[in-house]
């Protein structure tokens, strides 16, 4: 028997092709739809994927925005120090610009730390090439991500009040545990390093 795709995930696959790889995030402020970069950086979005299946960043607040640089979300405690239970990721640098609206994964000073919090750049963040791992691009609702409350952390903290994917992901994926509030802190920084 062969099932007959819904309305909506037809609408879905018209609007966005590869809608496997097509974040729908929804927060204080409006849709936000990510195109996620899985030939650029597998490993990260196969765990944006798993967390997003598991309701992960569902309700998690924006706790670092800063204006002409990036909106940070994706710490359960939100606080910046917290992270997924799931072991952290090894780094996926890219050639791919930190331009206006490019999604990368936030870490600690070890390029291998990156776990689940990420962040949207605002405006061009060309210095963190090769520092940090660029995983996705937002496609639309980029003016619902500049309105986000600015701060480290707001005072007012906007949130991500619900982040599914476009396509429905295999079942194993959904098998790995939920969340953790190790004492961590992911942070995408300004300064420059230097080996």
């Amino acid at each position: 028997m062969t099932s007959t795709p819904s309305s909506a995930q037809v609408a879905v696959d018209s609007k966005y092709p590869n809608p496997e790889n097509i974040l729908m995030m929804e927060t204080t402020k409006g849709p936000v739809v990510i195109r996620m970069m899985p030939d650029v950086a597998p490993g990260h979005v196969e765990r944006i994927k798993t967390l997003t299946s598991q309701g992960f960043y569902d309700g998690v607040v924006f706790h670092r925005v800063i204006d002409g640089f990036m909106a940070q979300t994706g710490d359960p405690t939100g606080t910046g120090t917290g992270g997924s239970d799931l072991p952290d990721l090894n780094a996926e640098f890219n050639p791919t610009n930190f331009g206006r609206g490019v999604v990368g994964m936030a870490r600690t000073n070890d390029p291998n730390s990156a776990n689940s919090q990420f962040f949207i750049c605002f405006d061009d963040c060309s210095f963190l090439n090769n520092q940090y791992t660029v995983w996705g691009e937002v496609i639309e609702g980029m003016e619902n991500v500049d309105s986000l409350n600015r701060g480290e952390p707001p005072a007012q903290p906007d949130k991500v009040t619900s982040m599914k994917l476009a396509a429905p992901i295999a079942p194993a994926m959904e098998n790995e545990t939920h969340m953790s509030t190790e004492t961590t802190t992911s942070t995408v920084t300004t300064e420059t390093v230097t080996e």
